[in-house]
């Protein structure tokens, strides 16, 4: 695994051994990439369920100003760390080493963020639950761009009444990113 563009273009990334965390392929993250770099430049950008920090890294090479990466896992969250200080990204960073639903009350009252990232676990309505808490969130906006990487299997039936709507619904083989913005 790499950092694909940007100021830490080329640099491998480390990753936990084990199950624990899935980092996304090289190619579905330049894909995703793709479709988000207007949103990049100059972004504040939050990485919940953040793994090996990959997806925060990526968006801190293409010129995100700043990044807060979440995740509970103390292996993952010091991997992130390595990684940030390898790339040189460290300054631009926030890792909170913490369960997404602490992290995210422990937010509360700051800035709001351009984009949000999330990639829980598959199949246990995880995003579900983070959403539940972000759509009254002070650092959501209607200019906030959510993007979540779900299973092919998992619904989004319900976001309208969460007060989202989908903007966009890119599929892969195995998985697929939803994006996602304030009514």
């Amino acid at each position: 695994m790499r950092v694909i563009a940007g100021s830490a273009k080329g640099m491998p990334l480390k990753t936990v051994s084990g199950m624990e965390t899935r980092p996304t392929t090289d190619r579905i993250k330049e894909t995703l990439f793709n479709m988000l770099q207007s949103y990049i430049c100059d972004c504040r950008f939050l990485d919940l369920f953040s793994g090996s920090g990959a997806i925060g890294i990526e968006a801190l090479s293409r010129g995100a100003v700043s990044c807060v990466l979440i995740e509970k896992n103390k292996k993952a969250a010091n991997c992130i760390l390595e990684n940030l200080k390898f790339t040189r990204l460290k300054d631009k960073a926030e890792v909170m080493n913490q369960d997404v639903f602490t992290a995210l009350s422990m937010l509360e009252g700051t800035e709001p963020f351009d984009c949000i990232f999330m990639d829980p676990p598959y199949n246990k309505e995880l995003e579900k639950e983070v959403l539940a808490v972000l759509r009254n969130a002070s650092y959501v906006t209607k200019d906030t761009l959510i993007v979540v990487e779900a299973s092919l299997e998992t619904t989004f039936d319900y976001v309208e009444e969460y007060g989202f709507e989908i903007v966009k619904n890119k599929k892969y083989k195995t998985n697929r990113h939803v994006f996602l913005r304030k009514e």
